[in-house]
């Protein structure tokens, strides 16, 4: 539930915040200006949203570290939805949760890409793999697996790596083989997301946003990924880092300094110090 002693004409009552080169920078550091700015606009009685394609397991340490313990997280791009309450062991419970069947989908792209590495997340624990990820690039139990165990139950979320392409060529390859029974999202680096057909981060924050009764319009939302590409459409005000591709700041309402120059807190402060809509 939302605080009830919110201003009724609070502008901006849900803020909707991508984590990696957003509110964390690119290699994990979280700088306390930004830190600062998003307590003061949680503190302002505004929703603070994280909404990130990490996983579950992944975002809790980062509500952690700006301690934001009410309200809703959207994780996993869409297809898990937290709302988070102290009182529960866990600090949270799954508000939505969306799967799909990946076989269909693997199984063309590993035609494609044979050498790549192939990642199923199991919610609340980790990852089922063919092979080890780069260290840190995900988090939680690392289970390997042969290519067929991928299939064995239904995904939230389904990462392909392959260091020998560019996002460019994964960009070309997904439109030239018109996958079907999912949402895919290409990464900064040779990676791609795979989420339940029309799961996307704007999927999560609907759901947020019609549970608080806040409808699109009077969402903020803050990016710098294509997988935040949906959720800006979606948003009524957008705002893109400015280190994100061209496509994302083409997509956007207006676009911020990059995270190495706190452009998040930028955008935060002006939203808390002025009481006005940004831009």
């Amino acid at each position: 539930m939302s605080d009830p002693a919110r201003p009724a004409a609070q502008p901006w009552p849900i803020v909707a915040l991508d984590v990696d080169g957003t509110i964390l920078d690119h290699d994990g550091g979280l700088t306390d200006r930004v830190r600062d700015a998003v307590r003061a606009v949680a503190d302002s009685g505004r929703e603070v949203v994280l909404s990130t394609g990490r996983s579950l397991i992944a975002t809790t340490p980062v509500l952690d570290r700006l301690d934001l313990t009410h309200g809703y997280a959207v994780t996993s791009n869409g297809a898990v939805t937290l709302r988070l309450d102290p009182s529960i062991d866990a600090g949270y419970e799954i508000a939505d949760l969306v799967t799909f069947d990946p076989r269909a989908a693997l199984t063309l792209l590993r035609e494609h890409l044979p050498q790549a590495v192939y990642a199923v997340e199991e919610l609340g624990t980790g990852f089922r793999l063919t092979a080890p990820f780069p260290k840190d690039e995900l988090i939680g139990k690392m289970t390997i697996v042969p290519f067929e165990e991928l299939f064995e139950q239904p995904a939230t979320r389904v990462v392909v790596r392959s260091p020998e392409h560019t996002p460019e060529d994964f960009l070309q390859l997904v439109e030239r083989l018109g996958l079907h029974g999912g949402s895919y999202t290409v990464g900064w680096t040779a990676w791609l997301d795979i989420a339940p057909e029309g799961v996307s981060k704007a999927h999560g924050l609907a759901f947020v946003a019609d549970s608080l009764g806040v409808p699109a319009s009077d969402v903020l939302a803050v990016g710098d990924g294509r997988n935040d590409l949906e959720m800006f459409a979606w948003a009524g005000r957008s705002v893109a880092m400015g280190q994100a591709p061209p496509e994302v700041r083409e997509a956007a309402d207006q676009t911020c300094a990059d995270v190495y120059a706190d452009g998040l807190a930028d955008v935060l402060e002006n939203l808390v110090g002025e009481g006005n809509r940004p831009g």
